[in-house]
């Protein structure tokens, strides 16, 4: 449910705006929404995957390829080994890590129409290096452990608007985190949702901030902002 999720424009939250702060019935101010469903993912990659099927479009990228730079750019500061062993959490039809030399590279999504067009774009790109697996994040397999990287565009926001016990379902994805990575492994995420303060709350048990990385910033009615937050957490 991440990196094609749905067509974002070149750079949004793939059609998914930003939620209101309304005052969700979980109380932490997230409205609930279709976007944080398994049907809604579903027919997504349903219409993707024809997509792909008859015009070879593999759709648009969550956030922008900006955004899948910005991670790249990041490993290779910090001379992440290509064969560093990393989990592509909601993979959607996110191939991207592969293009750039990453040879240990495991693509899970909970809709199984993600996980086929995901293996035909890797078909078409003649790409070997990606393992990919129907895989709910959130109830895992005993086979996912011992990543040294786990990366998440969009899937803890599409989490936290689950219409049923969303903030239970945030602590699960805590917890499925703190399983599959290494001790001092680190986390990647990027967010339209969460500012950079909730998120540290959101992972304050197991994980500390490793990093906080440069996004775009926004002016409107003389304050500015960021409409993206992109944090490193390192698990303790």
């Amino acid at each position: 449910m991440n990196s094609g999720a749905g067509g974002g424009g070149g750079g949004g939250c793939a059609g998914a705006a930003a939620p209101s702060r309304g005052g969700s019935p979980g109380g932490d101010g997230f409205a609930p929404s279709a976007l944080g469903t398994r049907e809604h993912w579903d027919a997504v990659y349903e219409r993707e995957l024809q997509t792909f099927q008859e015009y070879g479009d593999t759709g648009e990228i969550w956030f922008g390829e900006e955004s899948m730079n910005r991670l790249i750019r990041w490993m290779q500061k910090r001379e992440i080994p290509l064969d560093a062993s990393v989990l592509d959490i909601g993979t959607g039809n996110g191939v991207f890590l592969a293009k750039f030399g990453f040879s240990n590279i495991t693509g899970i999504d909970y809709s199984p129409s993600a996980i086929q067009l995901s293996g035909s774009i890797i078909e078409k790109e003649g790409l070997s290096n990606i393992k990919l697996k129907v895989e709910d994040f959130l109830h895992l397999s005993t086979e996912l452990s011992g990543f040294h990287i786990c990366v998440d565009k969009g899937t803890f926001d599409a989490i936290s608007l689950n219409p049923d016990s969303a903030i239970e379902k945030r602590k699960q994805y805590v917890k499925s985190l703190s399983r599959v990575l290494n001790v001092k492994g680190f986390f990647l995420i990027t967010s339209c949702n969460w500012t950079k303060e909730e998120l540290l709350n959101e992972f304050s048990e197991g994980f500390e901030l490793f990093e906080e990385l440069p996004t775009p910033t926004f002016s409107f009615g003389g304050r500015s902002g960021n409409s993206v937050t992109a944090l490193v957490f390192q698990k303790t």
